[in-house]
């Protein structure tokens, strides 16, 4: 069993920066391919970037492509995603999420089995 806890989410001012973090427990992290979702009011969760076990593959959304960064440290069961110049339009509840199954498109959300609780991200235009 995976436990996945994230933070650093807030509010911050379009063009701002933030880093979340997800700490994991259970498992073994470094087997798990990772990922990062979001959810908007009213909209569905959508992905936005993921990284393989070793961090040595990573993909993005073309939404965020250019502006965001997922990477893991392995030593520390920990998953990152450093976001520079948000948009008013990054505004949701980001998840983070794991998949131990070792298959499935990495950019769906139906491949992650293990997902955290979420943390809200805002940004003022």
């Amino acid at each position: 069993q995976v436990q996945l806890v994230e933070s650093g989410g807030g509010l911050v001012q379009a063009g701002g920066s933030l880093r979340l973090s997800c700490a994991a427990s259970g498992g073994t992290f470094s087997s798990n391919r990772m990922g990062w979702f979001r959810q908007a009011p009213g909209k569905e969760r959508e992905f936005v970037a993921t990284i393989s076990g070793s961090g040595g593959s990573t993909g993005y959304a073309s939404s965020v492509k250019g502006r965001f960064t997922i990477s893991r440290d392995n030593a520390k069961n920990t998953l990152y995603l450093q976001m520079n110049s948000l948009k008013p339009e990054d505004t949701a509840v980001y998840y983070c999420a794991a998949n131990s199954r070792g298959w499935g498109r990495r950019d769906l959300s139906a491949s992650y089995n293990y997902w955290g609780q979420g943390t809200q991200v805002t940004i003022s235009s």
